[in-house]
């Protein structure tokens, strides 16, 4: 594929998406459920689309939310769902209706005070630290999020009570339920006016912050860092972890600066990726452009996509990190200061990963679990302590998880 003209450069207004066009179409376009790119369709991870196509509307997250409600009394899941969205244009319109529709079902939900932004490693934690020591009235969650793709989309991902996303289990139970309901006029759909929702006393407005910043001590040697007085600069892409960033300087006094705290739904200061779209690909080096030119600026620098399920690393001496290069030197140093991992903890990777991963885990006489693209794969060895350590390369890039602390490759 050629390189767009435009990639690495700063987005000209002539990309920038039409907001109130794209708003207008998620509430009154009809999906056309005879055309299978716009009825509901998970991937990976979730359903994702964009209003103006017909694939991401109301009547899609008003049908994909009581499905989900309907899933969940069949599993007999029945305690919280932990709700989160990201900073795409649509998570704002999907959140709403989701809100109403769990709201219209009586199910308890935890929305981020203030209707702020949530990332999704964040409401899998959520999920992990509620159902830690039950065994009953156990948690969820949903994700309104499209990862890093382009301003225009929107997506849904629903996470069962082990915190990870769904395996095709359940997303093909709650895509087929979903286009019934779609199908029949979105009769079975129970929802509520936003308004009312709120003020529901099973409508929480819950703090997902705190918990989360300062369980990372818990995992991160965080004490480390501050001593090395490292200069750290952030990037976060406009993303949903904006407001996470200076309690976690602050707790933990670290020296960091975020070089760019600027949130807007055209995501207009991205620089443009290789094929002359915007996407928040913090593994392209093109969409990094701005934080590859700041590197002699700090010692080191992350940038994040909008629902901070992967990352990007910047230093001065290689620019954007070679990512097998990072994976098999973590794998290899986890492995060996963490003398509480199990020794029969495997190391995880899927098969698109380098196989620079396969020659350490053998160097490190630990066995080696290959499995699909998709995070879905790893969750139950991960919850099961039998899996300590996935990375999966990404465009040149990376998504890690170590231990119970997963992420999703989006």
């Amino acid at each position: 594929m050629s390189i767009h003209p435009l990639a690495g450069k700063p987005a000209p207004y002539q990309l920038l998406t039409n907001i109130p066009r794209l708003m207008a179409a998620y509430y009154t376009a009809e999906p056309d459920l005879s055309d299978p790119t716009q009825r509901v369709a998970f991937g990976t991870s979730g359903h994702r689309g964009t209003s103006t196509t017909g694939s991401f509307t109301e009547a899609h997250i008003a049908a994909v939310t009581q499905a989900i409600v309907e899933h969940r009394t069949a599993a007999g899941i029945t305690g919280p769902l932990f709700l989160g969205m990201d900073t795409h244009a649509l998570s704002e319109a999907a959140l709403v209706t989701a809100v109403e529709v769990l709201a219209g079902n009586g199910i308890e939900m935890m929305v981020q005070a203030g209707l702020g932004y949530t990332p999704t490693p964040v409401v899998s934690h959520a999920i992990l630290a509620y159902n830690k020591g039950r065994t009953a009235g156990l948690a969820d969650g949903i994700i309104i999020t499209p990862s890093h793709n382009p301003p225009e989309d929107g997506g849904i991902k629903y996470n069962p009570p082990n915190g990870g996303p769904a395996d095709t289990d359940v997303t093909d139970v709650v895509q087929q339920r979903a286009n019934e309901i779609m199908a029949d006029g979105l009769k079975a759909v129970k929802r509520m006016p936003f308004g009312r929702a709120l003020k529901l006393a099973t409508t929480h407005h819950h703090d997902y912050i705190t918990p989360y910043v300062q369980d990372l001590a818990n995992v991160v040697d965080m004490a480390a860092i501050a001593g090395a007085n490292l200069k750290i600069g952030v990037d976060p892409l406009g993303g949903a972890g904006i407001a996470y960033w200076e309690p976690i300087a602050t707790l933990y006094k670290l020296n960091l600066e975020v070089v760019n705290p600027v949130v807007d739904p055209t995501f207009r200061f991205m620089t443009v990726d290789k094929d002359g779209k915007i996407r928040m690909d913090c593994s392209s080096p093109y969409a990094m452009a701005g934080l590859i030119g700041l590197k002699d600026k700090f010692d080191i620098a992350f940038g994040n996509d909008p629902d901070y399920d992967r990352h990007g690393i910047v230093t001065p001496g290689a620019g954007l990190l070679n990512p097998n290069h990072f994976l098999a030197v973590a794998i290899d140093y986890l492995f060996q200061h963490r003398p509480h991992w199990r020794p029969d903890a495997a190391v995880g990777k899927t098969l698109v990963s380098s196989s620079m991963i396969d020659r350490v885990a053998k160097a490190l006489g630990r066995p080696l679990a290959e499995v699909p693209v998709g995070f879905k794969w790893f969750v139950e060895g991960v919850g099961g302590w039998l899996i300590w350590f996935w990375g999966r390369r990404k465009r040149g890039g990376f998504v890690l998880a170590a231990g119970w602390l997963g992420v999703d490759d989006g």
